[in-house]
């Protein structure tokens, strides 16, 4: 019987492709996966560290592992603590940092040697449905912003290459997914690192760049959707692309604020005023565009009129899709250490109060397409997403039908703050 390996994955997206990285490498070398507790022989547990509800939730599923296994191997964010983690759980038996495959497979090498069958090999392991996957394109972030530790945890920024990006994302399309989400920490960045080196696709020299990237992945017939867009100027450059159909007309831009001073003392560098004029500027060259944000309401010293101008902020740009965090002090942050912090109850009233802003501009938003049909990627039969609708994090459109992996076309006949409703056409 081949070794059996429990496996906990915690986190956001680009969490998940190291998971999956470490999964296919198991796969590689002939280990399987088990459902329980019970019947694995060692648990892998992928951690999250970014804020304390996250870490919690890291040493709980530690914790339940130990309990339920007694062999547990810790990996990611939160692995970057490891005196930490030793001071809750002293008897891991190995702990890594994040993207460290190489150093997790040595662990589980110790404790469970490796049983290698050359038929497994090379057959990548994705978390996700078959129909979409992540495409990372890059490691760590240049940014110091005081409100995030992701660098700490995860270094600098490392662009992976184009050719190597374009191959895994041609045989991610062959393999039958129809979207793929292009991550990273800092996407628009992609490149910076190496002073946008030429690499090759299918031999042809290609920069090493976001916009280069884009027309790269236009070619191959999927969905392309970005993610974590930080505004840098040259993003304006993927805009006529979405306007010509290459790739979808989405932006994840998180603009965490609108006041000048908070933004500075997050050591964000966009102001109010140029990022509604960009906004314009987007929505001139490509009128369908969906533009998804996040903001922190509570940040350290935000006073009520800072708040009130985050407020304004929102119902000028009339952004399409909107997250919130109320502030959390992460250890090792350095926005812990400014003055004046918001009280909790407050931070929490801030949230809701913006929250109930955007759900009203998101749901006339949403009444706009009453009467249109749009094109839908059906997840599961009667739910889909449209080209506005990222997984897990925007709504859904509801209809009778569809298989999952296909295009299907609704015709739209109710919408509410979130989703849309209608008929196959």
């Amino acid at each position: 019987m081949p070794p059996k390996i429990g496996f906990v994955s915690l986190g956001c997206p680009k969490a998940l492709v190291d998971s999956e990285r470490i999964l296919t490498q198991l796969r590689a070398e002939g280990y399987v996966t088990a459902s329980t507790y019970a019947g694995a022989d060692l648990v892998i547990v992928n951690t999250c560290g970014f804020i304390d509800a996250a870490v919690e939730e890291s040493l709980g599923a530690i914790g339940e592992a130990l309990a339920q296994n007694g062999k547990v191997v810790v990996t990611g964010c939160l692995g970057a603590k490891p005196d930490f983690i030793k001071q809750n759980h002293s008897t891991v038996l190995a702990i890594t940092g994040p993207n460290e495959t190489a150093a997790v497979m040595q662990a589980v090498h110790a404790h469970l040697p490796r049983p290698h069958d050359p038929y497994t090999d090379l057959v990548p392991v994705k978390l996700t449905p078959p129909h979409y996957a992540y495409l990372k394109i890059s490691e760590g972030c240049n940014h110091r912003c005081t409100f995030c530790i992701i660098p700490s945890m995860r270094g600098d920024l490392v662009s992976r290459s184009i050719g190597e990006v374009m191959q895994e994302a041609e045989n991610l399309v062959k393999r039958g997914v129809r979207e793929l989400l292009v991550i990273s920490q800092d996407t628009s960045a992609y490149g910076i690192d190496v002073k946008y080196r030429t690499g090759f696709v299918n031999g042809r020299p290609t920069k090493t760049r976001m916009t280069e990237l884009c027309k790269a992945l236009a070619t191959l017939g999927a969905w392309v959707r970005l993610h974590y867009v930080y505004p840098y100027p040259h993003v304006d450059e993927a805009i006529p692309l979405m306007a010509e159909g290459k790739i979808l007309p989405y932006l994840d831009v998180p603009f965490q604020h609108a006041a000048p001073r908070i933004l500075k003392l997050m050591k964000r560098p966009a102001s109010a005023e140029k990022v509604l004029e960009r906004v314009r500027g987007w929505r001139k060259l490509c009128p369908d565009i969906t533009i998804r944000s996040t903001f922190i309401a509570g940040f350290p010293g935000e006073t009520e009129r800072e708040f009130e101008e985050l407020l304004g902020f929102l119902k000028e740009a009339q952004l399409d899709r909107v997250g919130c965090f109320a502030y959390s002090p992460v250890e090792g942050a350095a926005a812990n250490a400014l003055s004046d912090p918001v009280p909790d109850e407050v931070k929490q009233e801030r949230r809701a109060r913006l929250m109930a802003l955007q759900e009203s501009i998101s749901r006339e938003k949403l009444r706009a397409k009453l009467g249109k049909v749009v094109e839908v990627l059906v997840d599961e039969p009667g739910v889909g997403r449209s080209k506005a609708d990222a997984p897990e994090i925007d709504g859904v459109v509801k209809f009778k039908g569809g298989r999952p992996g296909e295009f299907v076309k609704v015709s739209i006949d109710r919408a509410d703050a979130h989703d849309l409703y209608g008929r196959l056409k």
